[in-house]
């Protein structure tokens, strides 16, 4: 394309936050302070504002940096300087490319520019005609890391971190020249670890260190000095005293290369079917332009890359992931809705657990670990305390052997949890947290006997997972200071919190939760009192509607796999296993309870739940998934089996009847909150936006309900766009 197109381009972006490139020229050193090379011109990468504003690429940024590397390249060639730089402010090399701009880009030819405007200007970072460097200070993600693979050497500092091409993650391709590089960089097996396997695995990273082993990077120092160290070896690279070694390195052209390659990219295919039930078009996309650049030139395979680009654009999976990327997990988990105002937040100073179970003890070490304050834990006899204490301490060994805590940090964590048989300890506690039985009456009871022991201002909360919360008040003197705090399995992992306000929970009571959420590093979502509350009420919707068409005669088979289409992180079966088929039933008959029908309560699980059996699934002689003839043996079904394009329909539907229901029960403020509860409480995909997105993409919204839960364009094209054409 033309100037005049990248031009017309940034003009679109008034409003971009600029990502300046200032150039300072730096005389290199030498040998034992004798003058070096000669003149080093060093672009540093900022957009002027503090290290919680990340720099990222927009048009306007790369028109800017564009024009300076072309005044380096004619600087370059009259002799003036032997080297350029680039770098980044504190904790940034850069961030890729701005999303929120991305996706505004409703014209399939204004993408394509953008493609190509990364390219060209990359193109002459790489064709400067002296030798680039790419200093990796901070995080490195997508464009910004290929700025990195676009120089001709590169270091990075040990303290960087997050270095990534997630773009299969965020529903596009690595555009800017690294899906070419890096395989030929690194080898085709690890860069289908970067581009594939980390980004389909939550989004995963590599640290400074790995980036190194790798062979991403040719050199590796340390931060208080990285700059001053990078520009030493620069010098000594371009007199030729270092030469870099790149272990990794292959010849695509090379016979035994062939088979790697293909070897790498079939890796790939397995993975992303494992992960997404190719359910997600960028992944694949990924692999199709890898497997097919191994015979192309690097022109070529730009050409790919822009024209891929353009289309993953104008898809709603794209749109659906940067929604639930950026508007969601970025900016909306920030402010939760209807979270009271903070200053009302109450210090907590020290944390009570009742109970020592798995689940209390995975309290315990995260409120030691994250708010390092005394936590006790109670429970009905000294041997369960034992126990519970037990597994606190040998978590904080498994951190420390993993080298995640120090010494120091795992003596502390220890010495901050302990142990008794007497509530008494709990007399100067700030807030108390029950994880017993779920059982209405057991948590009453507890209530109950904590009321006579903790404080007036001490906060009582409850992890319930489907219970009544106003019920467990009922009874209670101060029903105000009751609130539901209910977090996910495993809670190391998890990163949701649903915070449960019951009708009589105070504002200050609520403040304090969501800041001990931040301070957890958790992500609170302001859930009404209703059964289940989201994501274990959503969940038990689907599930249900599967095991009543398997109950109805629907071949097991067909019925645990009618959802892949969706993508989901595993199967209805496998997931009722993992959970725990009586936990399952047991929320499934709260739900039942509450809500009627619309939550059936299987005969033939509970069969199975009588007999002992833990999951309908189990390995066969071949390896392949099967039920045994036992099981079978304990269950009746129906004459009435469906397809699996009817489970998916009736699921589907009901899952948009559901959501339904809840928004208007106002068990959370919006859409917005059920998504981002399916996000981080259930690992429901990015690429799905959550789960209002896909219902309103297939349909079944309009269907169930008359009309979307989004409106178009907040998480897919605007209405009337098409890919090429204008919105309308």
């Amino acid at each position: 394309m033309s100037a005049a197109d990248f031009t017309k381009l940034a003009d679109l972006f008034p409003h971009e936050t600029v990502t300046h490139s200032y150039v300072q020229d730096i005389e290199l050193p030498g040998p034992d302070g004798k003058p070096g090379p000669g003149t080093f011109a060093l672009i540093t990468l900022d957009n002027g504002l503090d290290h919680s504003k990340p720099t990222t690429l927009g048009p306007n940024t790369l028109v800017e940096l564009g024009t300076v590397l072309e005044e380096l390249r004619e600087r370059a060639r009259r002799g003036d300087i032997v080297g350029v730089g680039v770098t980044g402010k504190p904790y940034y090399l850069v961030a890729g490319a701005d999303l929120s701009t991305v996706k505004t880009l409703d014209k399939r030819e204004h993408g394509l520019w953008m493609a190509q405007l990364g390219h060209d200007v990359y193109s002459t970072l790489a064709n400067l005609g002296v030798p680039s460097f790419a200093f990796i200070n901070g995080a490195a993600l997508g464009g910004g890391l290929e700025i990195a693979l676009q120089s001709t050497y590169r270091t990075v500092s040990t303290g960087a971190g997050a270095l990534a091409l997630p773009e299969a993650f965020i529903g596009l391709v690595p555009g800017w020249g690294g899906v070419y590089i890096l395989p030929r960089l690194i080898g085709p097996e690890n860069a289908v670890k970067v581009m594939i396997e980390n980004p389909l695995s939550n989004n995963r990273t590599l640290s400074g260190l790995e980036a190194f082993s790798l062979g991403i990077a040719d050199a590796m120092f340390e931060p208080a000095d990285f700059l001053e160290q990078s520009l030493a070896w620069a010098a000594k690279v371009i007199t030729g005293e270092v030469t870099a070694e790149r272990p990794n390195a292959v010849d695509p052209a090379a016979p035994e290369t062939a088979a790697r390659w293909a070897g790498a990219v079939a890796a790939g295919r397995a993975l992303v079917e494992a992960k997404t039930s190719n359910a997600a078009p960028a992944p694949a996309k990924v692999l199709d332009i890898l497997e097919a650049n191994r015979t192309m030139s690097q022109a070529e395979s730009a050409a790919l890359e822009c024209e891929t680009l353009a289309e993953l654009m104008q898809t709603d999976e794209f749109r659906a992931t940067v929604y639930a990327f950026l508007d969601l997990v970025q900016k909306r988990s920030k402010r939760p809705a209807g979270a009271p105002d903070r200053t009302l937040a109450r210090p907590v100073t020290k944390v009570g657990v009742v109970g020592a179970g798995l689940m209390a003890s995975q309290l315990a070490v995260l409120f030691a670990r994250q708010l390092k304050v005394p936590v006790v834990m109670t429970d009905i006899d000294q041997a369960r305390v034992d126990k519970g204490v037990g597994y606190v301490h040998a978590e904080v060994d498994k951190l420390l052997g993993k080298q995640r805590i120090s010494q120091d940090a795992a003596n502390r964590t220890k010495a901050l949890v302990t142990g008794s048989v007497s509530k008494d300890v709990f007399a100067d506690a700030d807030f108390v947290i029950e994880a017993v039985f779920e059982e209405l009456n057991v948590k009453k009871q507890v209530f109950a006997e904590l009321e006579a022991i903790v404080t007036p201002e001490c906060i009582l909360a409850t992890n319930t997972s489907s219970l009544s919360v106003t019920a467990m008040a009922e009874d209670l003197r101060h029903p105000e200071r009751l609130v539901g705090f209910h977090f996910f399995n495993p809670v190391a992992v998890m990163p949701l919190l649903e915070i449960v306000r019951a009708p009589k929970t105070d504002d200050a009571v609520l403040a304090t939760a969501f800041e001990l959420a931040k301070s957890l590093k958790k992500t609170g979502v302001l859930v009404k009192d209703a059964a289940a509350f989201v994501v274990n009420r959503i969940l038990l919707r689907l599930m249900g509607e599967v095991t009543a068409a398997f109950d109805e005669g629907t071949p097991a088979e067909v019925a645990d796999n009618a959802l892949r289409p969706m993508g989901l992180p595993m199967t209805p079966f496998t997931l009722g296993a993992m959970v725990g088929l009586p936990v399952a039933q047991h929320v499934q008959e709260s739900l039942h309870a509450a809500f009627g029908d619309r939550f059936t309560v299987s005969a033939n699980l509970q069969k199975l739940i009588d007999n002992g059996v833990k999951s309908l699934w189990t390995p066969g002689p071949d390896g392949a998934q099967e039920i045994p003839q036992s099981t079978l043996s304990l269950m009746s079904f129906g004459t009435s089996p469906s397809s699996a394009d009817e489970v998916l329909r009736r699921t589907q539907d009901a899952l948009a009847e559901e959501i339904g229901l809840m928004l208007e029960e106002g068990v959370v403020a919006g859409p917005e909150d059920i998504d981002l509860c399916m996000i981080l409480g259930a690992g429901w995909p990015m690429f799905l936006g959550g789960i209002t997105p896909y219902l309103d993409r297939v349909g079944a919204s309009e269907r169930v309900n008359g009309k979307r839960f989004l409106p178009p364009g907040v998480a897919s094209r605007p209405a009337g766009t098409m890919a090429g054409m204008p919105a309308g």
